[in-house]
């Protein structure tokens, strides 16, 4: 019988959607990062439960062709990337398989997916950073990136994802937490000061923030000086959190260098950001998906848009240029504010920024607009739309859809509910709706909506995360 710590030699079968290899053994579906489809490989288990198990590479003892080296000298260490390994062109049409089983087998829907739009850099082209800052077994302070599945630091120097600048930020703060003996947060006992680094990248500028434990951090002027030594132009922020707790930002921001908010232009818009503001990592396939978001909604002028979960307001604007009279809806007090500084920068007056939850606001706009020609865009977190949201959907009429998801599982759960293949029962689970067990996979039911088109895009390069783009139809 297998057990723990035991080497297992086989060969990899497929890619998991978290682009871990699956190997299958004496009756046992294994999921061992780092490996590749037709791989022979020696991996060690780390655990077995109900006949799957986990474990961990040893030795490549028959590379597959698609293998390449790994930029990152912690790649398999690291939580962060997972796909390093893998030709960059096949790791774009892997992305694709991992939406199209999701959609089978989370939403029930059969439908061919195409390979997801590259970018331009495949590395360094995040334009944020955020680095836990903790302790090490000796109780020294250590900034890296969590293991996969821990809160275990890995230490590192710079990261194959992010710009050069991310490596000068590192050392920078390497220099200030040895020189001025700032020790990193402990969550274990409770001790320490310094637990995140955030950083953000704006057309050149930098918003910095320091996430502390404590309200105050020892020679911040000193901080600013090596700062100063390296990048022209910066905010930075201490952010206070002392919450045991897995978010990384407390509400309580104290400005200590700069503006704190920088302004950018893209596609004609010119628009601000703060610390929390959401914006898209990937500049290039963001630029992407906003030119083929706006083609999705097909404007000409006489159309009332709204976009749900709609950030700091870029694509409002954009989408504000065209429309009739566009409405943005977003929880984050801070973006709300940019957005409405966006739309006062650029003169857009029929843009109209609302700040709550989208199920809480949607309702009210839907009703206020009633009779117009609407349509809507949906941009939702990685917990995917409200359930309660995707019943407003369903009853409101609108047209056309657009949805944009960095989430499989959760896309192709809302997509289930949209098209009508998944329905609540009377516990309020969600079921196979028994209406389409006789029909074909292309047919929608009355009321509900069909996918006229869904796409890919590879804003994360390197890693398992998938961003998608699709637009759907309603069907009377």
């Amino acid at each position: 019988m297998l057990q723990k710590n035991d080497s297992i030699i086989a060969v990899t079968e497929s890619l998991g959607s978290g682009g871990e290899g699956i190997i299958r053994h004496e009756g046992i579906t294994f999921f061992v990062p780092a490996c590749l489809p037709t791989e022979k490989v020696k991996f060690k288990v780390l655990k077995i439960k109900d006949k799957i198990g986990y474990g961990k590479l040893e030795e490549v003892l028959t590379p597959a062709e698609e293998r390449v080296r790994a930029k990152c000298p912690v790649f398999t260490r690291c939580g962060g990337c997972a796909l390093q390994h893998l030709e960059y062109s096949l790791q774009l049409a892997h992305k694709a398989t991992v939406v199209k089983d999701a959609l089978r087998k989370i939403g029930g829907i059969e439908m061919e997916v195409p390979s997801a739009i590259k970018s331009d850099l495949p590395y360094g082209y995040r334009n944020k950073l955020q680095m836990p800052v903790g302790v090490d077994r000796e109780g020294e302070t250590v900034i890296g990136f969590y293991a996969e599945r821990s809160h275990r630091i890995v230490p590192v120097s710079s990261c194959a994802i992010h710009p050069d600048w991310a490596e000068k930020l590192i050392a920078i703060i390497k220099r200030y937490v040895k020189e001025c003996v700032v020790k990193g947060y402990d969550e274990m006992q409770k001790t320490g000061a310094l637990r995140h680094i955030v950083a953000r990248e704006i057309g050149g500028k930098f918003i910095f923030t320091l996430v502390s434990a404590k309200r105050k951090l020892p020679n911040i002027e000193y901080l600013i000086q090596l700062l100063l030594e390296q990048f022209a132009q910066f905010s930075l922020y201490i952010n206070f959190n002392d919450a045991d707790t897995n978010v990384i930002l407390g509400k309580e921001f104290q400005l200590v260098h700069g503006t704190g908010f920088f302004e950018h232009t893209e596609q004609g818009i010119c628009y601000e950001a703060g610390p929390v503001t959401f914006l898209q990592v990937n500049e290039n396939v963001r630029t992407k998906l906003y030119k083929d978001a706006l083609k999705s909604v097909a404007l000409f002028g006489d159309e009332v848009v709204i976009d749900a979960y709609s950030g700091g307001g870029l694509l409002t604007a954009m989408l504000a240029k065209k429309a009739k009279r566009v409405y943005g809806i977003e929880l984050e007090e801070e973006a709300v504010r940019c957005a409405d500084a966006l739309k006062a920068k650029n003169g857009l007056k029929n843009m109209q920024n609302i700040c709550g939850k989208v199920e809480e606001k949607l309702a009210g706009v839907l009703e206020k607009e009633r009779g117009e020609k609407v349509r809507l865009i949906l941009d939702p977190p990685r917990a995917g739309i409200a359930r309660s949201v995707v019943k407003a959907l369903l009853a409101s009429g609108i047209e056309k859809m657009t949805l944009i998801s960095c989430n499989p599982a959760t896309l192709a759960r809302d997509l289930g509910m949209l098209t009508g293949r998944l329905i609540e029962n009377e516990k309020g689970e969600l079921i196979k709706n028994p209406a389409y067990l006789d029909k074909a996979q292309g047919e929608t039911l009355s009321g509900y909506y069909a996918i006229e088109k869904i796409q890919p895009y590879d804003m994360f390069p390197q890693t398992k995360a998938i961003e998608c783009l699709v637009c759907i139809t309603r069907k009377e």
